[in-house]
């Protein structure tokens, strides 16, 4: 038996190397570095990984698109584009993430203990959180570039457990929090267990992990449709689940209210840029000629979500789960990009995943801000007069609520509108109907809210808008400086990523 040793072209997988690099360096420093110094060394090291890596991909966009380690991810432009995508968030969410105030001091102990009393007493930081995050956005920046099964799910793991732990790891509410965790780790099992299943009859109807193998036998019709079919269903299972569609969302509201705030952005938006990523490469280069058999399931899927989710968010009364059920309704939005299957609909579906990125990652900074004695304060009834309180941070909210509504002039209404012209250009006629009434009742419950922080009075509860430290106040300006821009002037992003949104198989 000959053993040949495997081929791996490290300059394009440079970008994740380098993530898993700082992660491993991150460990190390838990062990070696002392408490007062750790957080801001973790937080250096991460921003570089994050930064290095960002710089990485620019590199690599210069070259001519091609395969890696023996075949198993595929270097192409929108895989760029989505790494991209991916790593301008996590830099905007690592310093959120570093304002160490949402996070408990001591993850190990019981809530309300004697041990994590005296953690909190003694001034000690979490900062395994860091590690945690990158090795997260390493398996999202593989993802949507793997190209066979197996790697995909291993990527799905490795994107999946850390957050599993992140979203446990709350300060306040740590019984919440920890729900939360605990529901996040079964039914991403669940899921997890669906995509395997559905992996194993595309393997037993192609004979092959490999995407090119499955096209492969999907173009020449030899293999039993049925199994073809089930194989489809199951691994869209595991894919809609981490995207939050319905009815694979029951996860998404208790997360999102029990998580961190810094933890439920990030995972909010970074998660949904690697998952629809992976979709998009699978359903429009592995399963493309199988169409008739998946567009319907995901139309009727698209439909629901919508739907659901902007009539559910109206009867919210908690911010948290009020932008969870409104990312519901933003991933019914995003599905109708995958049915529209063609140019159009991938390069809609780019932009607005990294413009609903950014946004979600700065309205979630907004949260953390908003706080009475007992930590944030997340009951809607409460930012009742927060714009005669703190009108700079009411009013980047608003347009944050703006932007996720679509109105003109923010990047939220050039994502829908790309994406809907896509999607009707397709004969997807139904699904834009939908997605357009659907924006309207949505636009109903943002307005809501900016209407009471602004022409509400203000309730004597004790609530109140710190202080943004200056890593909340980077994330915030930040995000709400490209959210505009993107509104504004979105002909430059477009632009780039006409040329790059070109799948190869």
């Amino acid at each position: 038996m000959v053993f040949n040793s495997p081929t791996l072209e490290y300059s394009l997988l440079a970008p994740i190397l380098i993530i898993l690099a700082g992660a491993l360096i991150g460990v190390l420093i838990e062990a070696f570095v002392g408490k007062t110094r750790r957080p801001i060394v973790q937080l250096a090291v991460a921003l570089t990984s994050l930064v290095l890596a960002l710089i990485q991909v620019i590199r690599i966009r210069d070259l001519s698109s091609t395969t890696a380690a023996m075949g198993s991810v595929v270097i192409d432009g929108p895989g760029l584009l989505f790494q991209g995508a991916i790593l301008i968030i996590a830099i905007i969410s690592i310093f959120l993430i570093a304002d160490q105030d949402n996070f408990t001091s001591s993850a190990a102990a019981l809530p309300g203990s004697e041990e994590e009393r005296q953690a909190t007493q003694s001034g000690t930081v979490l900062t395994e959180i860091y590690p945690l995050t990158l090795f997260a956005v390493a398996g999202m920046l593989l993802f949507p570039i793997s190209s066979d099964l197996i790697t995909l799910f291993v990527a799905l793991e490795v994107l999946s457990l850390p957050l599993y732990l992140m979203a446990g790891l709350s300060r306040h509410r740590r019984l919440a929090s920890q729900e939360a965790a605990l529901k996040y780790f079964l039914l991403g099992a669940f899921s997890s267990a669906f995509f395997l299943f559905g992996a194993a009859y595309l393997y037993g109807y192609a004979g092959t992990v490999s995407f090119a193998g499955i096209h492969a036998a999907v173009v020449g019709g030899t293999g039993n449709d049925i199994i073809l079919l089930l194989g489809m269903a199951f691994v869209a299972i595991g894919l809609l689940f981490k995207v939050g569609a319905v009815p694979f969302h029951a996860w998404s509201p208790d997360v999102y209210q029990g998580a961190p705030t810094p933890i439920t952005g990030f995972m909010a938006a970074a998660t949904k840029v690697a998952a629809f990523g992976a979709m998009l490469r699978i359903f429009y280069t592995v399963l493309g000629e199988a169409q008739w058999q998946w567009r319907p399931f995901f139309l009727v899927i698209a439909i629901i979500t919508m739907i659901f989710g902007s009539l559910v968010a109206i009867s919210q009364r908690d911010v948290k789960r009020m932008l969870a059920y409104s990312s519901i309704a933003h991933a019914g939005f995003l599905l109708t990009g995958v049915i529209a299957l063609n140019k159009a609909g991938l390069e809609a579906s780019i932009y607005y995943l990294f413009a609903y990125g950014v946004a979600t990652v700065g309205a979630f900074g907004i949260v953390t801000l908003v706080r009475d004695s007992s930590g944030e304060v997340s009951d809607l009834n409460r930012w009742a007069g927060l714009g005669k309180r703190s009108p700079w941070v009411a009013s980047a909210f608003a347009f944050f609520l703006l932007a996720f509504a679509g109105i003109p002039l923010t990047s939220g209404f050039i994502g829908k509108f790309a994406i809907f012209s896509a999607a009707y250009e397709s004969g997807a006629t139904s699904v834009v109907i939908v997605g357009v009434l659907s924006s309207a009742i949505a636009a109903f419950f943002y307005i809501r809210v900016i209407v009471l922080m602004f022409f509400t009075d203000a309730t004597e509860d004790g609530t109140s808008v710190v202080i943004p430290s200056i890593l909340t106040r980077l994330t915030i300006i930040i995000s709400l400086a490209i959210t505009v821009a993107l509104g504004v002037f979105p002909a430059p992003l477009l632009d780039f990523i006409k040329p790059l949104a070109i799948f190869i198989r």
